[in-house]
């Protein structure tokens, strides 16, 4: 059936590789519009580097890339909630959408926190070894 003109409300849509298209879009629109997305990437990316040049073992990966793909999912999930704040207010202020805001804001921060914590047990113990052995 299709949609008259003046009919706003989108389709379901049913087919796997235009839903796969969609996300990829919104991954691509957030990492070209937040900057801090892009930080969170370049951040990822470099402690990938570091984890090969370490040697890290198959449960220390899985510990390190589950800490970098919360840290993404939890950003994108934040530039949701601000979206949808500004949508909403018409980018006015509003008590309560600042709150949103800052929530899951707190969240990214919490999430990062994680990943830093991940990081230092994974990398420190093999960096002191290193110099350890240096020495």
């Amino acid at each position: 059936m299709p949609m008259d003109s003046k009919d706003k409300r989108t389709a379901k849509n049913k087919h796997f590789i235009a839903s796969l298209e969609f996300a990829l879009q919104g991954i691509k629109t957030v990492f070209k519009e937040e900057r801090n997305m892009r930080t969170h990437v370049l951040m990822g990316g470099a402690t990938i580097i570091v984890g090969i040049i370490l040697r890290l073992a198959i449960s220390e990966w899985l510990w390190l890339l589950l800490a970098i793909f919360l840290v993404l999912v939890m950003e994108i999930i934040n530039t949701v909630f601000e979206n949808v704040v500004d949508m909403v207010t018409d980018f006015h202020f509003h008590p309560i959408g600042k709150k949103i805001k800052d929530m899951a804001a707190g969240a990214v921060l919490l999430t990062s926190g994680f990943a830093v914590v991940v990081g230092v047990l994974l990398f420190v113990p093999k960096i002191w070894q290193i110099i350890q052995d240096f020495l």
